[in-house]
């Protein structure tokens, strides 16, 4: 990667997205996260606050905490750490409530698989932080088997052994219910490509993570690794679909049962498929989802890359395209095409990640109150009405991305 690329994803990582966050996202007086962020930076201290807002963070500064020498970072995945296993944490069933009031108490208990993958995959990231950076064994040792406690609850209660993957959402005590959906905007469904694409990513991470800290561990190791590789051939042969994109939601035997189309989760999935494969080793497995991920990376590049703007787009449901450029949506493309550029050598690909890198530059990034504006148009216009951060936006999508090309590449020519 030539230096200037390089700086430039640097500095917009530790000159803007983690310093924002370290400043703003901190509720001091009732502890945690603040729950919303306005585009002014004025907190909302009587929002509720989700488990994966704490886990995101807790993720992004021990990544960070791991790829530079900043203590910072690591004490702000330490002040996570606190709320997490302090207001989130249900000492009575295991597990992790889905939201708490701002006092900590639970607001909703519900245990939303989705929310449990985060955390499964903050803890598996800070756990190694801990023994990387402070050489803190038995303090990893508590939080990986925290991981691995939710690895086994996962595995016990959410894993579909009929028709494998995982099902969306479960009681307090991990009994089924009705109350399903992940949010407002989605569906209520048995199972959805959102939920078991970060048990993938979760597994992953768990997977990557338990060799640093617990590296005698083989046969849980592989315990993990089973079950990760039976879910990225889920991935590839129920949730993808024969055009090349994945379905969003499903009925428990992986029936569809809506015709949407997610860009940002297609390109996403490209480079997170590769990435499960990569890290298990399994070269029958790899053989089987490097195709799958190049395809989804050039569908995605054909259909929902704008190759003037470089902008990325959002959704086609019923035929409607939506060409709002989402954050998270830029993030994961920049992702997607440099991890398919990787795997191809292809100029399209290398030309698209740069331009959506010139898109999120010039677009995205808000240079007067800091990080990155929720949404912006295809003409470059950001739209106000969404929060700067809170429950569904933090330092996870863009610090990732950023934190993913520097570690993948370092200096190397690009």
């Amino acid at each position: 990667m030539d230096t200037l690329f390089y700086q430039s994803i640097k500095k917009e990582l530790t000159q803007n997205i983690l310093p924002y966050w370290e400043k703003y996202a901190r509720d001091t007086e009732s502890g945690g996260f603040f729950g919303s962020i306005d585009n002014d930076n004025n907190q909302d201290k009587k929002e509720s606050r989700t488990i994966v807002m704490t886990s995101r963070f807790l993720w992004a500064y021990s990544a960070a905490a791991r790829l530079f020498d900043e203590p910072s970072y690591l004490d702000m995945a330490d002040y996570a750490s606190y709320s997490l296993m302090h207001h989130f944490f249900d000492k009575d069933n295991g597990g992790f409530f889905w939201s708490v009031y701002p006092d900590g108490t639970p607001c909703v208990s519900k245990k939303q698989i989705y929310g449990e993958a985060f955390a499964t995959y903050a803890l598996a990231e800070y756990a190694a932080a801990l023994t990387e950076i402070r050489k803190q064994t038995l303090q990893s040792y508590t939080v990986m088997d925290k991981a691995l406690a939710m690895f086994s609850l996962l595995e016990k209660h959410a894993r579909d052994p009929e028709n494998g993957g995982y099902i969306e959402a479960l009681t307090t005590n991990w009994k089924p219910t009705t109350d399903l959906k992940l949010s407002e905007k989605d569906i209520d469904c048995d199972k959805s490509m959102n939920t078991n694409l970060h048990v993938m990513e979760a597994y992953t991470n768990l997977y990557r993570n338990l060799v640093i800290v617990y590296p005698e561990q083989k046969d849980t190791r592989t315990l993990v690794g089973r079950a990760l590789a039976d879910l990225v051939r889920v991935s590839i042969t129920k949730i993808l679909q024969k055009n090349g994109h994945f379905g969003v939601y499903f009925n428990r035997d992986w029936s569809r049962i809506d015709n949407e189309i997610s860009y940002g989760h297609d390109i996403e999935a490209s480079w997170l498929l590769w990435e499960a494969a990569n890290e298990l080793g399994d070269e029958q497995l790899m053989s089987e989802v490097r195709p799958v991920s190049v395809r989804m990376a050039m569908i995605a590049y054909e259909e929902g890359f704008d190759k003037k703007s470089g902008g990325f787009e959002n959704t086609l449901i019923d035929g409607k395209q939506d060409r709002t450029r989402i954050w998270w949506n830029q993030a994961e493309a920049f992702n997607g095409f440099f991890n398919a550029w990787e795997l191809t050598g292809s100029d399209n690909f290398k030309e698209a990640f740069r331009l959506v890198w010139k898109w999120i530059t010039e677009h995205q990034v808000d240079k007067k109150n800091g990080d990155w504006f929720w949404a912006v148009d295809e003409n470059g216009s950001p739209d106000l009405t969404q929060p700067k951060g809170g429950n569904w936006k933090t330092a996870y999508h863009n610090a990732r991305c950023c934190m993913e090309i520097l570690r993948r590449t370092g200096n190397a020519g690009c």
